[in-house]
């Protein structure tokens, strides 16, 4: 019996650490956490402002429906609790540190740093993970789909250009 229960105990462990080795999961763990804002976005509301066809961005217009409508979640999380910060950072860093994501970007100033990830093909990107670090306030956004990998970077280099 007891070896049951240190068996059951082995595999929740597992199963939770797997989980929180998502963008997905590592909302879910700390969405509900104190002095955490959590934001999720659904497939069916990127449907909807999918249909909208351009966004006044900086003063130009920028067309953000081709890839909007590959989204499958947005998942955002700021955190001023350092405790969960610190975890959030830790779990991020888990995330990316495997062979499927390559850093896009990474940028340093004053104390804050902000780095991007993506996973995907040559092609297509799966997931795009977006951590900032701005002393004690952190923030996770995790995109989820099937973005055209041409039209994410075409709409990234023109939205950097417009600033």
């Amino acid at each position: 019996m007891k070896r049951i229960a240190i068996l059951l105990a082995a595999l929740l462990l597992t199963a939770t650490s797997a989980s929180a080795q998502t963008g997905r999961g590592i909302y879910q763990r700390y969405s509900g956490s104190p002095g955490v804002s959590a934001v999720y976005i659904s497939p069916a509301m990127f449907r909807l402002i999918g249909r909208i066809p351009d966004i006044q961005v900086n003063g130009g217009n920028l067309d953000f429906a081709p890839v909007i409508r590959t989204l499958s979640g947005l998942y955002l999380l700021t955190s001023k609790n350092i405790p969960v910060s610190t975890k959030i950072i830790s779990e991020v860093d888990r995330l990316v540190s495997n062979d499927d994501y390559e850093l896009l970007m990474e940028a340093k100033d004053n104390g804050e740093a902000v780095r991007m990830f993506t996973t995907g093909t040559e092609s297509i990107v799966h997931g795009l993970i977006m951590l900032a670090v701005d002393g004690p306030e952190t923030t996770f956004i995790c995109l989820d789909g099937k973005m055209d990998r041409a039209a994410l970077e075409k709409l990234l280099l023109e939205n950097m250009n417009k600033k």
